[in-house]
């Protein structure tokens, strides 16, 4: 997903998976220059398929590195996978 727009018109800078593959967070820029991320999940009778959790995408920062700080230090899974 790595640089393309998301559904909401949002470009993906970085995307991080947990171990098992079933979670992910992306690092993201609006068309305004500001940066977010969301965190995802994926499910086997999905087919695959990621689904947002609408937890932190409307939350807004000044920096990639900063919404990549932000969602280690929100995101459990990040925090103890250690990313």
């Amino acid at each position: 997903m790595l640089g393309v727009a998301s559904p909401m018109g949002n470009k993906v800078l970085a995307s991080v998976e947990n171990s098992y593959g079933d979670y992910c967070i992306d690092v993201f820029v609006r068309a305004d220059g500001t940066f977010g991320f969301e965190e995802y999940r994926k499910d086997p009778e999905d087919c695959g398929t990621w689904h947002p959790l609408h937890r932190y995408a409307g939350q807004v920062f000044n920096s990639q590195g900063d919404a990549l700080a932000h969602a280690k230090a929100c995101v459990a899974w990040l925090k103890e996978d250690g990313e």
